[in-house]
């Protein structure tokens, strides 16, 4: 059987007592969390979904996140996790693209998810205090659905420079050895607690954190919405031995650590190992880290088409700090030229990855699919060096893609939204590195001809960012606009990122 719900099964079986999630006071047992899937699995049957079928999955980490994800896997349909931070017009663009006939939504997101899900026809179930006795009304689905290894188990979006998000299609092989990939990484086991600040909508904490842990039959402490100072509480009450984040996670731990009393008032003694992934981690964080709080940082790489983990520094291998590590059991990491060769050892190239956790492919897109995986290899888009001890380093990302705060926040959305302000011309979006959240997002804009409020560009300027603001996710906005009389352009008419400067000019 390879359906992924059976991670759960195992675990229900061999540890029903055991605490599988917890979020403060609130504890789920691993036969708890199998009884709430079998009754999700019971209800979609109940609203006649059938096997195949996508279900959209919009929540930030809460107790019973974990029980409806399952649960979807477990009837056999398709789950498909959503940002909370989405807004309605990119929630039915997602639901559309799916074509998911049903989400189950965080009633906090409601005010958003309604009309995207109205404008699409899909029905909405929330995730609140009324969930519980709608699913004790139906009957639970005690069988669970046969899957072959290379049916899609998740689709997970993700986006290019250009075009609209595309649906990454990870089967249940691609989730399942990840996540046995990533308990042999960490060395997890069944007494370990670990830290689910990750959201579990992004491949990084869905793989790393829910199923690795479920796989081990141990405690996830989950935080909804990361806070540094809570951070170190959950770390001390729970004792957590296992921290995954992004970098800006380590640096706020650092800085919140470092304040007031803070380093003689949490015993973060627990900890025995953390993983950082999804932007570059400074040396000097990774440094303070390890003699702050007295674990070992592993860095690592992966993309969501990847499942995510393919290269890591490892515990019982070689580590070297500032790269992403080797390949991990079940990858293959090759570095390309234009020409798609193999280029030696310390020269930079495309990295591409081939092996068990690379995706079936996007959804619906097999033009986008044959352009990303031409010949068995997916191209990363990001540029690498290998040394001479197949130790990867990543040099810079071939994709104009922005990573602000962990999040993937693609250039050409934004400008999208950009565009349809009426006194904008022109505009590029560009990341500017910062100490906080890795980088930043910046707005450039040329201004059509006596468009209004060129009197005063400052309050031109803060209207644009509001105007975006108010129609894409929160993460994703750009937190300045600079104005300038024009963008520079090639001879062909395109706009060139690499020439533009983030310093204001006036119009």
């Amino acid at each position: 059987m390879s359906n992924l719900s059976t991670i759960l099964t195992r675990s229900a079986q061999s540890n029903p007592a055991g605490i599988a999630v917890k979020m403060d006071d609130v504890e789920i047992s691993y036969a708890a969390m199998e009884a709430v899937s079998r009754k999700v699995a019971g209800l979609l049957k109940d609203r006649g979904l059938l096997p195949g079928d996508r279900v959209a999955l919009i929540s930030p980490n809460l107790p019973l996140m974990p029980s409806i994800y399952y649960g979807i896997l477990r009837f056999g349909a398709i789950v498909v996790p959503l940002n909370p931070l989405l807004k309605s017009r990119e929630i039915q663009y997602h639901l559309t693209d799916s074509g998911a006939k049903l989400a189950f939504a965080w009633d906090g997101v409601l005010g958003e998810v309604g009309p995207g899900a109205e404008a699409v026809g899909a029905d909405v179930i929330l995730i609140n205090a009324d969930l519980m006795g709608l699913l004790g009304a139906v009957e639970s689905v005690d069988e669970t659905a046969e899957a072959a290894p290379d049916d899609t188990a998740v689709i997970l979006y993700t986006s290019g420079t250009t075009g609209r998000p595309k649906g990454a299609e990870l089967t249940h092989e691609n989730l399942r050895s990840n996540a046995e990939c990533s308990t042999a990484l960490f060395g997890a086991r069944i007494d370990d607690v670990v830290f689910g600040g990750l959201p579990f909508f992004h491949v990084f904490g869905q793989t790393c954190a829910l199923n690795s842990a479920v796989m081990t039959g141990c405690t996830v402490t989950i935080l909804p919405k990361f806070d540094p100072v809570k951070a170190l509480e959950i770390i001390e009450r729970d004792k957590v031995t296992i921290f995954e984040g992004v970098p800006t996670m380590y640096i706020a731990l650092l800085r919140a650590r470092a304040a007031g009393d803070n380093r003689d008032r949490f015993d973060v003694s627990s900890l025995r190992v953390a993983a950082s992934g999804g932007s570059a981690l400074p040396l000097e964080v990774l440094r303070e880290f390890e003699r702050t709080f007295g674990a070992t940082l592993l860095e690592g790489y992966g993309l969501s088409e990847t499942s995510p983990v393919v290269c890591f520094n490892q515990l019982d291998g070689i580590r070297k700090p500032g790269s992403i590590g080797t390949a991990v059991r079940g990858a293959q990491l090759r570095v390309l030229d234009e020409d798609g060769h193999d280029v030696e050892p310390g020269t930079v190239g495309e990295l591409a990855v081939a092996g068990a956790y690379v995706m079936k492919g996007y959804w619906n897109n097999p033009e986008a699919t044959a352009a990303a995986i031409p010949d068995g290899w997916f191209r990363t888009g990001d540029l690498a060096r290998m040394d001479e001890d197949q130790v990867f380093f990543i040099v810079d990302r071939k994709k104009d893609m922005i990573l602000r705060g962990g999040y993937n926040v693609y250039p050409r959305e934004v400008e999208e939204v950009l565009y349809e302000h009426p006194a904008v011309a022109e505009a590029a979006v560009v990341g500017r590195p910062d100490d906080v959240h890795g980088e930043e997002i910046i707005a450039v804009v040329a201004l059509k001809e006596n468009a209004e409020g060129t009197e005063d560009p400052e309050r031109l300027a803060a209207q644009i960012r509001e105007f975006v603001k108010d129609r894409i996710a929160a993460y994703k906005y750009p937190r300045e606009v600079l104005i300038v009389d024009a963008l520079p352009k090639g001879p062909t008419g395109k706009i060139l990122k690499r020439e533009i400067s983030t310093a204001p000019t006036s119009p």
